[in-house]
């Protein structure tokens, strides 16, 4: 297999250091802090293993660690994964921790939308956000086309595979499934990703190499990565390349949805994301340009087809791991349908899916131990003292290690490292609520997810469809291990074989 370019940075790096770092290599994983390079070989020489590395060291710290960057770079980070300092950046001290510029700098592939702008860019996002997402009509669209993708886009796929005795791939499945549902939510056009024919995306793989780039851009100096952009070589070749396919993607949308809006032939009724700010003139005085429509599809596209999917495919692969727990959420969708449709072929609607607590606990569950985006970053305008007792300042990013915080045992139970739907419930079998400083998978705090029901309710219905109709096993042999990504994906997939139970 050919090495990509970030490989072979990465490589390259590994060679120089490894005579330095076999030597303190040994028990101790605490990062050796070197004479003007800080932390950085450690970090480099485990690199895909960096989630689960942070994670151990954040254990044997108390649950924060300070990470030396480049001496005079001012890259040093802080990593928490302490409830109270969350609730106090996200929530308590929210206006003097942004994203901040640079993170938008090394996000610049996904523009300035929702879920990358700061202050009032983001304030101006949110509102029309929030407005669209709290009106019961796109409430409705949204189920609409979650249930309709579900059953015209998912089940023929699975029925193929199921008769031919085909292996498919989970993961590629819920991305596209996340991808033709998202587009036609945020654009009212479906690009019909998910069909028999499983046709090559680029737009997907170029989303996938720009994730990779851009988690490396947060190891990498920044005077690397800029000179590694300037020049054109390296993995910034690779984003150059990804950013284009990814921009020509959403500017072709845009372009249809504006000629569309104008002949007045828009199925959705105005309902879908971008015709909120197409329509933005008419509510606010002030028209949005077409770099804001891009900017908020690639935005939007990241949040709702990425991390949907990522959540999806870990929670299968830990119910395939976990055979009581697939039983009871059998039994639990069973006792959902009328005893009649019990034991035959049934695709369930959205007051069937309502009733599914263990279900949801078990989703919640799965995004603990493998929530979307492991990593969140922000960065403070003023010099502040979280309440861990760190003192932080501009020159130092606050980064949150969502992944570590669902796997403290002083947060979760000495069995944290165990996937337990049951600790989801109540003793009267209702849903229990978690503070969302403790539980980061949708963030917390004003920047909280306004898609976090609509994601809940297309990981419900995926779901309950697949494990109701049909067998499922992971091919013999596969091996699942999470990529290095601003998105928790899986490495090589999630293969599995798939047979109807009813057929």
């Amino acid at each position: 297999m050919a090495l990509t370019g970030y490989d072979c940075e990465i490589l390259l790096v590994v060679i120089c250091l490894l005579l330095l770092l076999r030597f303190f290599k040994g028990k101790n994983i605490i990062p050796w802090n070197w004479p003007l390079i800080g932390m950085l070989p450690t970090i480099l020489f485990q690199y895909d293993q960096v989630l689960d590395l942070g994670a151990e060291i954040l254990e044997r710290c108390g649950g924060t660690f300070l990470v030396k960057g480049l001496w005079l770079a001012h890259s040093d980070m802080l990593i928490t994964c302490i409830p109270a300092d969350a609730h106090h950046v996200m929530s308590t001290n929210f206006w003097n921790f942004p994203k901040g510029p640079e993170f938008r700098m090394m996000l610049d592939a996904f523009g300035n939308g929702l879920f990358i702008s700061d202050l009032e860019d983001w304030s101006f996002h949110r509102r029309i956000g929030r407005a669209l997402f709290n009106h019961q009509r796109f409430q409705q669209l949204s189920v609409d086309i979650t249930l309709d993708k579900v059953e015209n886009g998912l089940v023929p796929v699975l029925e193929h595979a199921s008769q031919q005795r085909l292996a498919v791939d989970f993961q590629d499945l819920f991305q596209r499934f996340g991808l033709d549902a998202t587009c036609a939510l945020i654009t009212g056009c479906d690009p019909k990703s998910l069909c028999l024919e499983l046709p090559d995306v680029p737009f997907a793989s170029a989303m996938e190499e720009a994730g990779k780039v851009i988690f490396l851009r947060h190891v990498y100096p920044k005077c690397i990565w800029k000179l590694q952009r300037w020049l054109g070589i390296g993995s910034e070749r690779i984003l150059i390349a990804a950013k284009k396919t990814l921009y020509d993607f959403a500017a072709e949308h845009v372009s249809f949805m504006r000629e569309r809006s104008n002949m007045g032939t828009n199925q959705t009724e105005g309902l879908d994301i971008l015709s909120a700010y197409i329509n933005e003139d008419e509510a606010f005085q002030s028209s949005a340009s077409d770099k804001v429509l891009i900017d908020n599809i690639l935005s939007l596209l990241l949040a709702g087809k990425d991390t949907t999917s990522a959540a999806l495919s870990w929670f299968f692969w830990l119910v395939s791991k976990n055979p009581s727990v697939e039983t009871k959420i059998i039994e639990e969708l069973k006792a959902a349908v009328p005893a009649k449709e019990a034991e035959k072929w049934h695709l369930f609607d959205a007051e069937e899916l309502s009733k599914l607590v263990y279900l949801h606990g078990a989703l919640c569950e799965s995004l603990r131990l493998f929530p979307p985006v492991p990593l969140q970053i922000r960065t403070p305008l003023q010099p502040d003292i979280l309440p861990s007792g760190h003192r932080v300042d501009p020159s130092t990013k606050v980064i949150f290690h969502a992944y570590a915080m669902g796997r403290m045992a002083c947060a979760w139970g000495k069995d944290c490292l165990e996937f337990k739907p049951e600790r989801w419930l109540t003793g009267k079998g209702r849903t229990k609520h978690e503070p969302a400083y403790k539980f980061l998978a949708f963030s917390a705090g004003p920047r909280i997810c306004l898609g976090k029901e609509v994601a809940f309710f297309k990981m419900k219905a995926v779901a309950a469809a697949i494990m109701h109709n049909y067998h499922f096993q992971m091919v013999e042999g596969h091996r699942v291990v999470p990529t290095v990504s601003i998105v928790l994906h899986m490495k090589h997939g999630l293969r599995v074989n798939v047979k109807n139970k009813w057929a």
